[in-house]
Parts: C-alpha cells; structure tokens; sequence
C-alpha cells in the first residue's frame, strides 16, 4: 500500500479548528450554511494566529530553531511551523517522542550525528518530477540523505535493543512505516562515484567500452603528437616539444617559419602575436576524429545513465517526501528535548473531562490545572542565557586555578536548575471552575501571568516540555483564543474600547467547549458602570461555552461572582503593603485591591491629588472602602500619570528642539560673510605664491641659460638634470594636498563666456566649448568634439585657472612637462615614485603605428626601463584602436605596477608607473 504524502508542515497543522464551535455571536442564532461552516473556519484560523503572536509563539519557535539538526527542523521552527496535537491522544503522542529524544540524548550525550548529513532534497525530488535532468551533486546527495536515513533508524534501533522498556518505541514508531530505498541507493553508488562527483566506468557496458576505446585511441595520438613535436623540437621549431589542445583537437606547436616541418598540417590556430602556430599532422586527423566521436558517444551515455537515476528517483517521489517529512517529526522531537534539558523541564499530563484524575497513591483529584512553579519561557531564556555567560566565566576562573573545590561549586551551579527569575508562580484550578478572574495592582504581574498560562497550554499541545517543578497538569485545548493589548485601528475606525469587544465578539463565535480563552482587563475603556454590566455579560456567557476562560480586571464587582456561582474563581495578585511593591506571586481564591492610591503615593505622585482621591473613596464607598477603595478614580488616576509623562516628554523634546534651531541660526546668520572672506583670502594666497613660483622658475631658466652658454658637450647632461631636479623641488614644494583644490569663481554664480572651455560633470568632467552666449533661461549651449548639447549652468562647472594656464608657463622651454606621481607609501610599504620630466628617453610614441606594430613598440619599451621609473605612453586620439591596445597592455603587464589615463592636461597621453 502506497503512504501518504505529507505536505510540507502549516502552522499548527489547523488542529486548532477540529471543533464546531457553535455560539456564533454574542447572543448568537445557530447556523447551519455551508458558507457559514468556512467562514466560521477563516475566523478561527485568524484569530488562533493572533494569539500566537500576542503569546510570542514564534519567539520559542525561534529558540527551538537553534536547537534543530537538519535545516528542513531549523526552517520550519524559524516559520512557527512546530506541529500541534490535533486531539488529545496526537499531543500525548508527541510528548511521548519529546520523552524518548531526552532519553536518547542521555544515553548518547545528544541527537544523533546522522542528522547532520540528511539534507533537504525536496526541491531535488520536485525538479527530477518536472523532467528536469539532475546533476551528479544532485544524485549524490540525494543518496547521502538515503544513508543517513537509514543510520539514524538503525541507530535508534540499536538504543531500543539495549533498553529495558519501550522508552524509545514513539521515536521509532514515526520512522518504521519509512521506505529508505536502499536499492535506489546501491544504484546511485554503482553508478557514481561521489566523493570525485564522477560517473564511474561500471555504470554501463557501453560506457565502460567507450571509455576503454578512448582510453587506447588518446594513447595513440599523444605518442603520435609527442613524437612529432621532438622532432620539430630537434628541427628548431619550436623552444620545447608542445603538444597541446586548440578547438577540441589535439596538436603541435610550432614556429610560423618552420610550418614547412609539419607536411600537410592544418592550422588550428595562432598565438597572440602570430610567431606560433598550432597544427595538426595530417597523421593525427583520423585519431582526432576518432577522440571526438568518443567522446560525444561518452557523454551521451552520461546523460542517458543520469536520465534513468533521475526518473528512479522521480518514480521514488511520495516515498522521499514522506520520509523527509518523517524525519523532520524525529528532528523536531529530538529539538524539543534538548529545549527541556536546557531548562530543567518536566513533562506535562493531560487532565481527564471527568475530572476523575488520581494522584499517586490512587486518591481522586479534583483540579483541572494544576501547574506549580512555571516560570514564563521567555523570560525564563534570557535568564538563563546570562546565567550561562556568567557560569562560563566562573568555569574558566575555576578551571585556571586549579582548585578542585571551585570546579566542583561550578558543577553544582550548573546543575541547580533555574534561576529565581523570572518570580515562579502556581496554577491550581478546580475542576468545576470555567471563569478566573484576576485582580491586583497595576505592574502587578497578572498579563504575564495570564500568558504564561496560554504558553503552557501551547507548549504541551505541541509535545514540549514546562519550565515547572513536579509534574504539572492542565487539560487539552482545541484553540487559545487571547484578547490582550490595545487593539486600536486607525484602518478599521476602531478605538481601544471598540477594538477590544469587536475581538472578543469573534473570540465567542468560535469557541468551543474545550477552548481556553484569555482575556485582558476586560471591560476597560469605557464608563465603569457600564464596564462592569457589559464584562459580567460576557463571563456568565463564557462560562457555558468554554473549558475554560482567565480574565483580569481593576472591577471589583468582577470579584463577587464567585459569590452566587461557583463556575466562578477569584485570584489576586500579592502587594506587599510595607514595600509598596508587587512580588508577582499569585493568590489562588483571593480579592486583590488595585491599590492605585498606594502606587501613585510610592512613585511621588502629587499629595494634594491622592489627599483628594481618598476623600471621594470615602464619600462614595464608605462602607466597603476596605475592599473596593480606588474603584472609582482608578481610571483617573491611570490617564492622568500617562499623560503627565507624555506631557513632561513633549515638554523636554520642544525644549531641546528650540535649543537646536537657535543654535543653527545663530550658525547660519554669519554664514555669507565668513565664506566670502575666505574665498578672498584663500585667493590673494594663491595669487602670491603663484608669483613666487614664477620667479624660481625663471631664476631656474636664467641660470640654465648662462651655464649653457659655457657647459661642455660632456655637462649638458649634467646640466639638464640639475635644472629638472630645481623645477621638481619647486613643484613638490607649492603642490596642493590631495584633494585641495581653489576655484576663483563660485561654481553656484559662475557665468561661462562664449568661447571658453568647461567641465562637464555628467561626461566626468570631459571639457568642452561654449559655442553660444548662456541665456536667461540658465542654459548654455556647449560642444564636444562633433557634438552640439544644451546644459543648464548646474550641470558644468568652470575650469581651474592652473589648468587654463598651464600651457603659457615658463617651463615649455625647457621643451618638457612634468609629471608628479600621485601615489604615496602607504603601510604596507608601496613603492612611491619621485617627480619625473617627460623627455626622449622615457617616452613611447606610437602615433601612426597599426596595433600589432604598437603592441610590438611598447613591449619593447616597458622592458627597457629600468625599475621605480615612469614611462610616458603617447597614443594619440585618432580612432583609439592603438589606445584601447596600450591600456589593455599596460592593465595586464607584470611590470607596470599602474598607469594614470589621459586627462585634460595630456590629451592622447597615458603615464605608466614600472615596478
């Protein structure tokens, strides 16, 4: 018989919705439609995934996520898609998993290794199913996945034989009905070889001959090829025999002029620069025909042989998903353990419906929920996360002194369990009770309390483990449906108090008898009086159509219902009146006070304002002040500390932001002035030492031409270098720093003029002419080489005036320009090269060559120069095919450690830097 898909898991698996419930409003008339039915199912699956949220569900599924071994587990904890119990009995089964992963993880030290090679081959199964062909990887790891499968079974059976008992019976439950398709396996093994992801020779006879014939008839042509490149070798052909491969045929290098030496040859191809050429000896064309004939016919049969893998596995479809899935359930079981010996959990027990529970020594028990000192998960794993950084560090303390005594109080820190953090607090519940109200101060603890309750119930159904003591007990809930928060919507017109009774009016539409229903503050948001009446309302409603219902409130009258009900149970939460603080414990059949008054009064709250609270407390209740004191200005009380805090908050920002604007525009008032200023400054700076340069360049040229007239022919090198080192100084003396630059114009209020050049900043500052005078709509009219564009005034910027005169300086007679490298030494100890004049000897000039015969020139000249020099590399403009083939040179040339590109002071110029 075939097993059934499992499809890839949903949150909570809709077992939340098995019931029908039917109480569709809150006085509801019976529906019976089929519309009705999967509306019904819509809202339900609703609002279960927004009482997920509000409980931080995905919070612990992210935890467990961590604690995954496969990444199909990780994935679907990360997407809260842990499975819930459908029924009763599918929950106890999952925790009776979650037990036999702890028990596993103690017998071996933690989840099998197994796990780590089982990878997610869906998409693998889905692409072979599509027709898809699969790759050798693919194969293989769908085979290491089969392994790895079946070792975890094998492995799990192997713990099962040496226990007593059947502790490990659920775990191997889930994966004995799993085909591990062993024969599949073996077939993909004979066929490849995965640890050189390569089909082997036995995967077919006809691969196997194929190869052997390839095999012989490559050995013949390489002796062949071998021997006729010695001889050209021994001819001087060629520097060394070169057998080699040019457009999937094998043959021979040889010198172009010595292509007499291979007889009928054929050309393959050439080399870069044409002096080699590659042939084929007309002997060798057979076997070259021959090894390509081969090998088409091998790769065929490869693809044939991974063709009829991939349709085994395609056909092997239902059994791979169901094993997966299979595998994810004992992934999750073993991660859901691991999460209980993290935090010292215990396993849960499911209460009966007839409330017919026996304790240990066969006595009835009469509570329903019966939880003793649960602390709140979440709060309970940032606890204890900080109580592992701290242990650890003890642990290396202890274990650097060498004292025994110190590694032994470590141990024992380890293993006492959890911290006092968060408060442990006590569930206990009767039987007959459907309705708790919660009563206590504000900060008092009862929302966590609450929650943690609703994550409980979560965290059993799903087969996981309590941070509790003892053993806790709590019923089986088909949904947790949860009203806490502000559920205020701007979208939907909702205000606090419309949002919270529209929730619950859905929250009684499908709740069912075994629900578990969890609301906050009840009734709030509105007048009192009416609060109370509408929330007794809806808890005498409740208390017919759930399991159970946990509510809080600040109305007293809440508390009287116990009183004429017994479906109704009281709790408070304990203030302590002489610290005037919550300890976050619960008082099971308890009256808790709001204590808003005493609050208020700790946190310094305005006296004249609690002397006043009191006095109408008095006036209004005088004869049960003791027990609903604060009732009416409870609400006050609360609004008016929220909105002196948002008051003061205002208060402080429109302060600092005033302290801001006043600030900046004291800044900005003298804003103009000073950048004028030092504009001038900077330019009447620049103006003189562009007058100091001047006149050492021209002192420099004077003496250069008085010592001409008297220097020998043997000095006039001498001479010249003197003279370039005086100017190079001068240069790197009144040089800018990086990125330094004084413009004399303002690029914002700079005008062009009809016939000056420009940047343009969108072609990175390619310079251009004005052709036309700027008009009044703050546009020009520029040209670049043959192209005419109009540009608003924003779009170039004007020329510096040390590019513009820079052709009119006194240094072109010495029939030179100077370069200056831009590259400093940096840390790591790059070669930084001195200032250099362009003169015969360091310059290339390919201008009028064709590209072979400029490549030829400029190889020539980089391995003439000698090394830290610079060579000057003059192309030209022209078509730029010499260009293109300079840079791409100098770009790949191992001797040129970088080159600068042309710019607007060297048109058809580039500058290289040697190593």
């Amino acid at each position: 018989m075939q097993k059934p898909m499992l499809s890839s898991l949903t949150p909570f698996n809709l077992t939340f919705f098995l019931s029908s419930p039917k109480s569709p409003y809150l006085f509801p008339k019976p529906t019976a439609t089929a519309a009705a039915a999967v509306t019904n199912f819509s809202l339900s699956h609703s609002l279960q995934s927004e009482t997920l949220e509000i409980l931080e569900w995905p919070s612990v599924c992210n935890h467990l996520s961590a604690l995954a071994s496969t990444s199909m587990g990780s994935s679907a904890a990360q997407k809260a898609q842990i499975p819930f119990g459908k029924s009763k009995s599918e929950s106890q089964k999952l925790l009776d998993q979650t037990a036999a992963a702890v028990s596993a993880i103690a017998a071996i030290g933690s989840p099998p290794s197994d796990f780590h090679s089982i990878e997610d081959v869906s998409e693998i199964v889905n692409a072979a199913v599509s027709g898809k062909l699969l790759t050798i990887n693919e194969l293989c790891a769908v085979r290491r996945t089969l392994i790895a499968a079946k070792a975890l079974f094998e492995k799990l059976k192997a713990l099962a034989s040496k226990a007593d008992s059947n502790r490990y019976l659920p775990l191997l439950e889930v994966l004995e009905d799993c085909d591990f398709l062993v024969k599949l396996e073996r077939t993909i093994g004979l066929c490849i070889d995965c640890n050189l992801s390569e089909i082997l020779d036995t995967a077919s006879e006809d691969l196997e001959i194929i190869r052997f014939e390839k095999k012989r008839n490559m050995e013949k042509l390489d002796a062949l090829l071998k021997e006729m490149s010695s001889k050209i070798f021994k001819a001087g052909g060629i520097d060394s025999p070169l057998v080699t491969k040019r457009r999937a045929r094998m043959c021979v290098g040889v010198r172009a002029r010595y292509k007499y030496l291979v007889p009928d040859g054929v050309v393959l191809d050439a080399s870069s620069s044409g002096a080699t050429y590659f042939m084929e000896p007309s002997e060798a064309v057979e076997l070259n025909n021959m090894e390509v004939r081969l090998s088409n016919a091998e790769k065929a049969e490869e693809i044939g042989i991974l063709s009829f893998l991939t349709s085994e596995i395609a056909k092997s479809e239902a059994e791979i998903v169901y094993m997966l899935d299979k595998i994810v359930e004992v992934d999750l079981a073993f991660a859901r353990a691991a999460y209980a010996r993290w935090m010292n959990g215990v396993c849960p027990i499911f209460s009966s419906k007839d409330g017919k529970d026996l304790d240990n020594g066969g006595a009835e028990i009469g509570i329903s929920v019966d939880i003793e000192g649960i602390q709140h998960p979440l709060l309970l794993e940032s606890s204890l996360r900080s109580l592992s950084d701290a242990l650890a560090s003890s642990s290396r303390s202890a274990l650097s002194s060498k004292d025994g005594n110190d590694v032994k109080m470590v141990y024992r820190s380890l293993s006492s369990g959890v911290s006092d953090f968060p408060v442990p607090i006590d569930i206990k519940i009767g039987y007959g009770t459907r309705v708790v109200v919660i009563s206590g101060p504000n900060t008092g603890g009862k929302t966590a309390s609450m929650k943690t309750l609703g994550l409980a119930s979560l965290m059993s159904k799903a087969g996981m483990y309590l941070p509790a003591k003892s053993q806790p007990k709590l019923p089986w809930f088909d949904l947790v449906l949860a009203d806490i928060g502000d559920q205020q919507s701007l979208e939907q017109s909702l205000s606090t108090f419309s949002g919270h009774i529209s929730r619950i009016c859905n929250i009684l539409e499908v709740a069912s008898k075994e629900s578990l229903v969890l609301i906050d503050e009840i009734g709030s948001g509105t007048d009192p009086s009416e609060g109370v009446a509408l929330s007794t309302s809806i808890l005498q409603y409740l208390k017919d159509r759930v399991n159970l219902a946990v509510v809080t409130t600040h109305y007293a009258d809440l508390s009287l219902l116990k009183e004429k009900d017994h479906q109704f149970e009281n709790a408070a939460m304990e203030f302590s009146a002489e610290t005037l603080q919550p300890t976050y414990r619960v008082l099971w059949g308890s009256i808790g006070d709001s204590n808003a008054l005493s609050i208020a009064k700790s946190i310094g709250f305005n006296q004249q304002i609690i002397e006043r609270a009191q006095d109408w407390v008095e006036r209004l209740r005088p004869e049960k002040q003791q027990e609903r004191k604060g009732l009416l200005y409870r609400s006050l009380i609360e609004e008016r500390n929220r909105l002196e805090t948002q008051a003061k908050m205002a208060a402080s920002l429109h302060s600092e932001t005033r302290d801001i604007y006043h600030e900046i525009q004291d800044e900005a008032e003298d804003l103009d002035v000073r950048k004028r200023a030092l504009m001038a400054k900077e330019t009447l700076q620049v103006r003189e030492e562009l007058k100091i340069v001047k006149s050492q360049l021209e002192a420099v040229l004077q003496e250069f031409d008085n010592r001409l007239k008297t220097a020998g022919a043997d000095q006039l090198n001498l001479l010249i270098k003197k003279s370039e080192a005086a100017v190079a100084s001068i240069i790197e003396a009144h040089s800018p720093e990086d990125g330094f630059l004084v413009n004399e114009t303002s690029e914002t209020s700079y005008t062009p003029r009809f016939g000056e050049q420009v940047h343009l900043k969108g072609l990175r500052d390619k310079i251009a002419t004005v052709v036309e005078a700027p008009g009044d709509d703050g546009t020009v009219l520029v040209q670049y080489g043959k192209i005419k564009v109009r540009l608003k005034n924003n779009e170039i910027r004007a020329i510096p005036s040390s590019d513009k005169n820079a052709a009119t300086s006194s240094v072109p007679r010495l029939k030179q320009r100077v370069w200056r490298s831009r590259t400093a030494e940096n840390k790591d100890g790059e070669v930084s090269y001195s200032p250099a004049v362009q003169t015969s000897k360091n310059t290339v000039d390919l201008r009028g060559m064709r590209a072979e015969e400029a490549s030829y020139n400029l190889d020539m000249a980089i391995a003439a120069r000698e090394s830290q020099s610079v060579l000057f590399v003059v192309h030209g403009m022209g078509t730029g095919v010499v260009k293109e083939r300079a840079l791409e040179i100098l770009k790949k040339h191992q001797r040129v450690a970088k080159y600068e590109a042309e710019s607007p002071m060297n048109y058809g110029c580039t500058v290289a830097y040697i190593k």
